[in-house]
This record gives C-alpha cells, structure tokens and sequence, in this order.
C-alpha cells in the first residue's frame, strides 16, 4: 500500500515566498512615501488657499488689505505706563520689547485671523485682557493691552498659539523655542532695501510718516505688501493674477539650515548685500561641503530667532518674503536680529515652494524659475542705471512676479 504524500510548503518555497514580498514592499514604500508627501502638499496648498480668501474677504470688508507692521503706539519715553521695555529708560522704537503695546509690530496675519475661522483669537487680541490670572507675578501677568504686547511675549496666550491654517503638514517643526509658527509670510517684493522699517518711524512715542522714509521706501519696496503702509488691489497695476501676494517658508529645525537661520553679522553689512544679494554665500556663510547648511563655527541670529517662529510679528524672518534670490535659497542678513534681511520663499516640498498670488490663486514654483542675475543690485531710492527706481526687476521673471506696478510682462509661469 503506498504512502499518501504530505501536502505543505517547503522551507526553500517559504523563503522565496518571504523574499519576494519583502522586494514589493521594498518597491511599493516609496511610492506610499510619495503618495504621502503629495497628500501634504495638497493639504498645504488648500491652507494657502484658506488664506487666500481671507486676504481677498478682507479687503472685501474694509476695501484694504491688511496692513503688515500694524498696531498700536510705543510708550513714552522715559515716562509711560509702568511695565515698560526690557531697559530702564523707554525708548521708542519698533524694535522694543513693550508690554503695554505692540510697537507696530504685529503683522498682517493679525488682521486675517476672523477671515480663516480664528473669530475666538482675534475676540482674546482686541480685547483688553488678564491671560494668566494664577501668575501673581507682575511682569508675567499684566492686564493685557487691545491688540496685544509685543509679539516675542511669551505668556501672552494669542502669540504662543499653534493655528492649523498656518502651517504646512509638510513642516515638522513644533514647539519651543518658537511661539506660534507659521509657514505662511507676505511678499515684501524684489528689494530688502528700508523693507524691515517701511515708510514710517516713531516720533516722540507716535508712529508717523517720515518723508526720508517715505521717498527710500515708495522706490525700493515694490511687493504687494510694504511694512506699515496701507495698501489696496488697486495698487497692483501689474495685475493680481501676475503678482505674488505671499509665499510658502519652511519654519527653522534648530539644524543650522542655511534657508531657516541667518549669520550674524560683526558689522553693518546693509550697503554689500544690497548690491550683490549673493554677498553672504559668497563670504563663507554656506558650509561647501554641505552646501544645505550653515558653514560651521560661525554665529547665528539665536535660537529663538528662527524662521517663521512667530506668527504674529511683522519681522521679515518672521513672516516676510522676497523675490531676490531663488526659492529655497540662503538666508543673507545685513547684521543682527531686527535688521534688514533677503528672505526668499523656502519649504519641505521637494523642488519648489508654493505661492499665494493676489488673485487667490496658488501655484507652485521650482527652485529653477528663471530668476536674472543673482549677483545684480537691488533697486533703490540712489541706486544708478539698473538699480535706479523704476528699472525693470534685476531678477528676472521670479523678481517681476514680486512687483506689483513696474509693467513687466511676464511670460511662461
């Protein structure tokens, strides 16, 4: 009588069997990696979106778009309310670190907030207002002004907080050292020249037009958004479906990314940067060896002074973005934290970055948009010949895409 045989699988055929799914995983994880990041930067295409409709609901409300550098008054020097600045003696500057106003420091996200569903934190920033009443200590727990204090006060509950419409899933940055981040910054256009300080300074303890000012940035600050100036869509001659309105930034890893944190400078380099934009790569601020980095050793703006870190402040690290140097391009300051700094779009998305244009609509920019001559100066109130006011944007169609009435055509984005 013969022997039935056995049915099964062999080792060998168990082992192959184990072998080839380990290879499909192998081929199919990125492809799930991929389809994972496309899902991100869809969901931070619709956040830019939101945004977006914000701007446009805004100016809809107030026949305005919102002011960048906004708010309210510094103290008196040497005599305001009590809690004054960091220092003594108040100065009054937009620089000070006021508990008891904002120094026009408060960027145009502020004003946005009731416009993409944030009514409850736009209620807290309006209204006079005890943050942390179980805090007895005077200086954490002041009874806050309308419209805030200064944007770097970290117990005020408004500038720490997380708003999902402003950040990009694509983005892992969270938490400490920053208050509430954002991936989302206005267009300052295609000069750094007086962008930083706009066209007003304090008087007395006032913000008021000053015409020297006025004159440097009515030549040099041509993007859709001008630090403490109103602006209108009627002031976008170029067109709003021809101008950047704001754009993506990816917000600082504390890992020396040479697109998050600038260098800081030992002297007043304003003068070098604005006539070659490229001045701090070619000076030994980017690592050659890892050209992604920060170049070893050399002193940063600190760690609390990373970009995109506060949401609320107008700063250019903060939420400022200009068309100079290409997307995802260093960062170049002109000395220390407060001072003028190149801020070109950045993200986590491979190639490129998003960017709002004034229309509402948002599209995606590579990092190889045509982008002129990176070595060329910026346009400004003295500048001669290509950098005198009016010239056409030195950085090709990613500079004319920044500036809102300098009749550019632009062609083939």
């Amino acid at each position: 009588m013969k022997k039935r045989k056995k049915s099964g699988f062999t080792l060998v055929e168990l082992l192959v069997v184990i072998a080839i799914i380990g290879v499909l995983v192998g081929l199919l994880l990125p492809a799930v990696q991929a389809a994972r990041e496309a899902a991100r930067r869809m969901s931070c295409s619709n956040n830019f979106k939101q945004i977006g409709l914000a701007l446009h609901n805004y100016h809809a409300a107030y026949n305005a778009m919102p002011m960048h550098g906004v708010g309210t008054d510094s103290p008196t020097a040497g005599g305001g309310p009590t809690l004054a600045p960091n220092t003594a003696a108040a100065t009054t500057n937009w620089w000070g670190n006021y508990n008891q106003a904002n120094a026009w420091r408060l960027s145009a996200l502020v004003g946005m907030t009731p416009f993409f569903e944030q009514q409850a934190i736009w209620e807290q920033i309006v209204n006079p207002n005890n943050q942390d009443a179980a805090n007895s200590t005077a200086v954490l727990n002041p009874p806050w002004p309308p419209m805030g204090p200064h944007p770097q006060q970290v117990h005020y509950r408004p500038w720490v907080t997380e708003i999902p419409t402003l950040r990009c899933p694509s983005d892992p940055g969270v938490g400490l050292p920053a208050l509430g981040r954002t991936n989302y910054a206005m267009c300052l256009g295609d000069s750094y020249w007086v962008s930083v300080r706009g066209d007003r300074q304090f008087v007395g303890s006032q913000m008021a037009f000053v015409s020297a000012w006025s004159q440097d940035s009515r030549a040099a600050n041509r993007g859709m958004f001008t630090v403490h100036k109103d602006g209108n869509f009627r002031d976008v001659l170029d067109g709003l479906s021809n101008t950047i309105a704001m754009g993506e930034i990816a917000t600082d890893l504390g890992d020396r990314d040479k697109r998050t944190l600038p260098v800081q400078r030992t002297s007043n380099q304003r003068t070098l940067v604005r006539d070659n934009p490229s001045w701090c790569a070619e000076n030994g601020d980017v690592d050659p060896a890892r050209p992604q980095f920060l170049a070893p050793g050399l002193a940063t703006w600190g760690v609390v002074n990373g970009r995109g870190f506060r949401w609320a402040d107008h700063f250019g690290e903060m939420t400022g973005v200009h068309t100079i140097l290409p997307p995802n391009s260093e960062m170049c300051a002109d000395r220390n934290q407060g001072g003028e700094v190149i801020c070109p779009p950045s993200s986590r998305h491979q190639g490129g970055v998003h960017v709002l244009m004034g229309d509402g609509a948002v599209k995606f920019v590579t990092d190889s948009i045509e982008a002129g001559n990176k070595r060329a100066g910026m346009v400004w109130l003295s500048g001669v010949g290509p950098q005198s006011p009016g010239s056409v944007s030195p950085y090709g169609l990613w500079g004319a895409l920044g500036t809102k009435a300098s009749n550019e055509t632009i062609d083939g984005f």
